[in-house]
């Protein structure tokens, strides 16, 4: 049997078994890139004379290498954001299928070299994700890194991308043919001056240096789903244009943004306020600043507002826009359920499992849009060989699953609640933790009353008790309270999302997967199919193992 037809054969083979157990998975694809590694490295520098070279299987070997690999060969990537959850899975995903890539550079908020380069192992190079590229190089991977990756000092929201070493800096501006920029503050309630800083012209100064760039071919830029506000219906794949607004009732000018902020933080300043007084005044700002013009919070606003730039000032450079919905863990590679932090709902699945969340505001039917981040990473890299060098408007992708193969917020309770119950949390006291099926509501005013009925009033009781009876229920109020602030702090975050009634089109991205095709792309190795994935079985074998393996 071929090489490529038995490589092929066995992955057919473990798509059928999707209801294997975490560790089985990620055995199995280890062992699948384990090949895949091996093929390419073996083919590297050969010469072969190939018979039957019409037939399908040489045109199909031949096509792959061609557009994938091939175009990674050789190739010098400038990576920002590279501490950052998606961008790890990128550069890994990088190293393991095209090892002969030419350099990455991976810019790290950092002082200086040293720091930087302490930096790249500590939070990327030395972490779990990188475990199957380091078993493939054995004793050379420290060598194989070092020649590949450079870690850059510098700071997204500084010109130049801060790179103050001219000598770095000189060699980049020459080198650089693709920038991939992911750096982002991706708290909902991020200080204002911060994330406009960083996601809006951070976004800004990234596209400058990279128009700078010899040799550049491409921009891509990792934006998010949720720049469409709190939009109704089909979503469709769209730009904005400069200074666009939601509400269009106020006109949006995003260089004034900056001048408020700017006035706003010297008078902050001028009054000698504390630095937790600043932050909370900068919190407040920017949410209420989002929603002016009609976003529900300071992340998706920042975001926004960093496209319009983009889209304005590109001018001749290729750029690709890749909005992802919800992030979750690895569905396949490098293994099944990679994730590092707890992110978006996932706060509300780790909060639930120990107990401290027993209701939360969410339309059972609504869709949920989940997808994996291995599926965004491989979009990511198809999108770079199919737009490379094409000049046209900016390319904008939905990887997204509420289209084709939503997950609806109920049956995510349900998986959720099965998961806790066979599985329960153990606490810090060596005690399993009981889950209750816990209780959905539909709407927010009822999830306030809910709350107000059975915690608020008793809480305030207790409170009342305990101030009398010389803090004797000092601990329960305290824990009650905790949960209570918890709950009703994840239901104002989420409360955009849970209850969202937007489905997002995902056109673009079929036509991005029909061109990979007749590429010969195999998109085995780049899926980003949402249909492919079983919600049940990711959920319950994947993402929650996962998520409690690596998160918490």
């Amino acid at each position: 049997m071929p090489l490529r037809t038995h490589i092929k054969t066995k992955r057919k083979n473990r798509q059928k078994n999707k209801k294997k157990k975490t560790g089985e998975k990620k055995f199995q694809n280890q062992d699948m890139n384990m090949e895949l590694d091996h093929v390419v490295k073996f083919l590297q520098g050969k010469t072969i004379l190939v018979t039957g070279a019409t037939g399908f299987l040489a045109k199909n070997m031949n096509m792959e290498l061609d557009h994938v690999v091939k175009f990674l060969q050789g190739k010098t990537i400038l990576v920002t954001g590279a501490t950052g959850f998606l961008a790890k899975i990128f550069v890994e995903k990088i190293l393991r299928i095209q090892p002969n890539v030419n350099k990455l550079y991976l810019l790290l908020r950092a002082a200086d070299a040293k720091s930087a380069t302490k930096r790249l192992h500590s939070e990327i190079i030395d972490t779990e994700l990188f475990t199957i590229l380091r078993d493939n190089w054995g004793s050379e991977f420290d060598s194989f890194i070092s020649t590949k990756v450079i870690a850059v000092p510098g700071d997204i929201s500084s010109e130049n991308l801060g790179v103050n070493e001219s000598k770095l800096r000189e060699q980049m501006l020459k080198e650089i043919e693709i920038v991939v920029h992911v750096a982002a503050m991706t708290g909902f309630n991020e200080r204002y001056d911060v994330a406009l800083a960083i996601n809006t012209f951070g976004a800004f100064n990234a596209l400058n240096f990279a128009k700078k760039c010899d040799a550049i071919k491409l921009f891509l830029h990792t934006s998010t789903a949720y720049v469409c506000g709190e939009q109704v219906g089909i979503i469709l794949e769209k730009p904005f244009s400069m200074d666009d607004t939601l509400l269009k009732t106020f006109k949006l000018d995003i260089t004034e943004e900056k001048r408020i902020v700017e006035e706003k933080l010297d008078e902050l300043r001028f009054q000698h306020a504390p630095n937790e007084v600043i932050k909370s005044e900068m919190m407040e700002f920017g949410l209420k600043r989002a929603k002016l013009y009609g976003w529900p919070n300071t992340y998706v606003f920042t975001k926004a507002m960093g496209e319009m730039l983009l889209g304005n000032f590109k001018g001749d450079l290729p750029l690709v826009i890749i909005r992802p919905t919800m992030i979750a863990s690895t569905y396949k590679e490098p293994f099944p359920g990679w994730i590092e932090g707890v992110r978006t709902i996932d706060s509300v699945i780790v909060s639930y499992g120990k107990g401290k969340l027993t209701c939360f505001p969410g339309y059972p039917s609504y869709a949920l849009d989940v997808i994996p981040a291995d599926m965004v990473v491989n979009a990511m890299a198809v999108a770079m060989v199919v737009h490379t060098n094409y000049q046209s408007c900016p390319a904008i992708y939905h990887v997204s699953s509420s289209f084709k193969n939503p997950i609806k917020f109920g049956d995510l309770h349900k998986f959720v609640y099965h998961y806790f119950t066979k599985k329960p949390w153990i606490n810090r006291d060596g005690q399993r933790v009981k889950v209750r099926k816990g209780t959905v509501l539909s709407t927010v005013n009822g999830f306030f009353l809910y709350m107000w009925i059975k915690y608020v009033f008793p809480l305030k009781v207790l409170y009342l008790v305990n101030a009398l009876s010389g803090q004797y229920f000092r601990q329960v109020y305290m824990d009650l309270n905790r949960k209570v602030k918890l709950a009703m702090r994840l239901a104002e975050f989420y409360k955009p999302y849970t209850f969202f009634k937007g489905i997002f089109s995902d056109t673009n991205l079929d036509k991005l997967r029909m061109v990979a095709q007749g590429r010969g792309i195999d998109m085995g190795v780049f899926d980003f199919d949402s249909k492919s994935i079983d919600w049940e079985d990711y959920m319950m074998n994947i993402h929650i193992p996962g998520l409690l393996r690596h998160a918490m």
